[in-house]
């Protein structure tokens, strides 16, 4: 017998029991109906943004740290970004994440704790792309110096473009195209970078002008209004643009990180102004001025050069101390030339009779011996050569009839098999012609016969069996009563044959025609 058989169940107290989720969902209540809207001031820990665009981090301070979410929707109207080590105050609700027992704040906003914090970010931000060369002076670009078209970005209802446009219509008018931004807020960052980016993408000599220099611009503000201006994608844009860039954005005292990355900074847009273009009446003047000293330095010039040109002139000699001395040369030289051709002469006549006297007809008659020996002697070696080439010639010529006669062999074996097989192949094609139009005559009577079923099915005699009849008055079928009443005589086709029958009423006053009618 078992000693636990008849043990009486354990005593069941008065406490509810709840499931995993029941529980779960009563703390979730809870919390979220405490903590609808909280404030929560702490240091940025681990931050990680996955490819969802969710932002998760950390709040933390000396002692607790708490889980943080931020969805993608309200990370895309966060004017401040969480970063890693910055202290923040962040303004959210409280729940639970049942699936890990964890309590959580779904953050909708993040704004800097002060504006220390504001300022050691903004340091660090600066560090980090300094770091990477985007503020060296080497990316700098000149700014032209009379540019055709000037990019504007900036607000089109502020007094900033106002200014910029008083401004380079007074000193040099200029083609000038505004891109409309917003200056301040969540979509400040963005919509400058694109416009940058934008002004960049423009194609040289398209149908609208690409801007030889772009302003940035901006008026005072705080560092909060300003903060659009320090956001990465910003200065990435600015220091990658191929045009060159002047950044005015806020005060003289107002600086931001576009500054650092444009190639020039202006205290303010009035001043950017002013920069991208030069004034027409000091250009004017100046030109003048310019005009005035060539004409001066150019008469000046051609005036010294005329005095230099006479002094020299006075410092050379006379043409005949020049000339005196090759002319008495040259009568002297005349007057020796005579003597000279006639003693050259009587030399070459001394050397000549001496040479003429060798010249004996033996000495002919040998030499043109020895041409004829020599000649002879090059003949037989023409015949020597001329007959080995004809030998070699003759064996080149048996050797390739020697091969000839094989390769004509095989060329007439193989044109005769290929008459053999085309023979055998014009059988096979007349064998398929025949069975194929005997086949072909077979299907055609196949095809007729159907057709001639279907004919006879369909027919109007077929119909006739089933109970029908054609009616004919006067010759052509009838197919109402107001065509039967018409008829002269009615003839009435049935599936056995016809019959005739009367045909149109008699109206009053007539006699019938003695012949039987159906009406």
């Amino acid at each position: 017998m078992d000693l636990f058989e008849d043990a009486a169940p354990a005593p069941q107290g008065n406490q509810p029991e709840y499931t995993v989720s029941e529980l779960s969902g009563a703390v979730k209540r809870v919390i979220e109906g405490e903590f609808g809207l909280v404030r929560v001031r702490g240091e940025v820990g681990r931050v990680s943004r996955p490819a969802s665009g969710h932002l998760y981090f950390d709040l933390k301070d000396d002692r607790s740290v708490i889980a943080a979410i931020s969805w993608k929707g309200q990370v895309a109207k966060m004017q401040v970004r969480p970063e890693e080590g910055m202290e923040v105050i962040a303004t959210g609700r409280m729940t639970t994440f049942p699936g890990q027992s964890k309590y959580q704040l779904i953050v909708e906003d993040v704004a800097p704790a002060g504006a220390g914090a504001l300022m050691a970010m903004l340091e660090k931000r600066r560090a980090a792309l300094a770091a990477e060369g985007l503020f060296d002076a080497g990316r700098k670009q000149a700014i032209p110096f009379l540019p055709e078209v000037i990019g504007v970005v900036t607000s089109p209802s502020g007094a900033v473009i106002r200014d910029i446009l008083h401004r380079v219509r007074d000193r040099f008018p200029r083609h000038v195209l505004i891109w409309p931004v917003a200056v301040q807020g969540q979509a400040c960052a963005a919509e400058v970078a694109a416009a940058i980016r934008g002004f960049n993408a423009i194609e040289p000599g398209g149908t609208v002008p690409r801007p030889d220099v772009i302003i940035v611009a901006r008026g005072g503000g705080s560092l909060e209004d300003l903060w659009g201006f320090n956001e990465e994608i910003v200065v990435r844009a600015a220091a990658e643009s191929r045009i060159p860039l002047i950044s005015a954005v806020g005060h003289e005292t107002d600086t931001t990180l576009i500054d650092y990355a444009s190639d020039r900074r202006a205290p303010t847009p009035t001043a950017a102004a002013e920069m991208a273009v030069p004034v027409r009446l000091e250009l004017l003047a100046a030109v003048d001025g310019l005009g005035a000293r060539s004409v001066r330095a150019v008469v000046a010039g051609v005036g010294a050069r005329g005095q230099r040109l006479r002094d020299m002139g006075r410092a050379l000699p006379r043409l005949e101390a020049l000339t005196g001395g090759a002319a008495q040369r040259l009568d002297l030289w005349a007057g020796k030339l005579g003597a000279a051709l006639g003693m050259a002469a009587a030399k070459k006549r001394q050397v000549f009779g001496a040479r003429a006297g060798l010249v004996r007809p033996e000495l002919l008659l040998g030499l043109v011996a020895h041409r004829r020996r020599d000649v002879a002697e090059r003949a037989r070696g023409l015949d020597i050569a001329f007959e080995r080439r004809r030998e070699r010639v003759g064996v080149r010529v048996e050797a390739l009839a020697a091969r000839l006669v094989p390769a004509l062999e095989r060329l007439l074996g193989d044109a005769e098999r290929d008459v053999v097989r085309g023979r055998e192949k014009l059988a096979g094609l007349e064998g398929r012609l025949e069975g194929a139009a005997a086949q072909r005559f077979v299907q055609l009577g196949q095809r007729l016969d159907a057709l001639d079923r279907t004919r006879a099915t369909l027919g109007y005699a077929e119909t006739l069996k089933r109970g029908f009849a054609v009616v004919r008055g006067d010759g052509a079928v009838v197919t109402t009563k107001a065509g039967a009443e018409r008829a002269g005589v009615l003839e009435i086709e049935f599936a056995d044959g016809r019959i005739v029958a009367g045909g149109r009423k008699p109206k009053k006053g007539e006699s019938g025609n003695g012949q039987g009618s159906l009406f």
